[in-house]
């Protein structure tokens, strides 16, 4: 795989997200790390977002609460190239109604080379890094090739009926199947 550079300035895009039983360690962290997200552009999810921007007095740009979307629109930035670093303390012991946003989320953070911090431990981690506040070249696979490829041959056979010819590189158990 091909790989492309992506340049990050010193100022950062940050998502901060948790779920309702991680707001508070959320917010504990930021407040000790305020200094440093004021020198970022912040967003959050929903209730998380209000509650940041009460508690450090900075602007947060706010998207919609997690079950609402707020999960999927983090990940839509992180694949638009909108968001640069993610701290989710997300709650390993509660099952959320949103629980596929939230690995999807997780899912596109790892394609797209976003750094993520899911604790207060990796958070604290990652903020005392020199690259924080520094620029910082961000290795990207290059997924072209990915887009560029062919599927499938949607033929009719009769009406109601579609052959679909995948591509045996999509599916070496199957190369022809019938959906009717």
């Amino acid at each position: 795989m091909e790989y492309n550079i992506l340049p990050l300035g010193e100022q950062k895009r940050i998502a901060l997200v948790a779920h309702d039983h991680k707001k508070k360690d959320l917010l504990e962290w930021a407040k000790f790390n305020r200094e440093v997200l004021a020198q970022h552009i912040i967003i959050g999810t929903g209730t998380t977002g209000k509650l940041l921007e009460q508690t450090l007095n900075i602007e947060v740009i706010k998207l919609q609460s997690g079950p609402l979307g707020g999960d999927q629109q983090i990940g839509a930035k992180i694949s638009e190239g909108e968001i640069d670093f993610v701290v989710f303390f997300w709650d390993p012991l509660e099952s959320q109604p949103h629980d596929p946003d939230v690995k999807a989320l997780l899912r596109l953070a790892v394609v797209w080379n976003i750094p993520i911090a899911c604790n207060r431990a990796s958070a604290d981690f990652m903020f005392s890094s020199h690259l924080m506040n520094e620029p910082y070249q961000r290795i990207l696979p290059d997924y072209e090739a990915y887009r560029q490829r062919v599927v499938a041959e949607v033929e009719q056979v009769e009406p109601g009926d579609v052959q679909i010819k995948v591509s045996p590189d999509d599916s070496p158990a199957q190369n022809d199947e019938v959906i009717g």
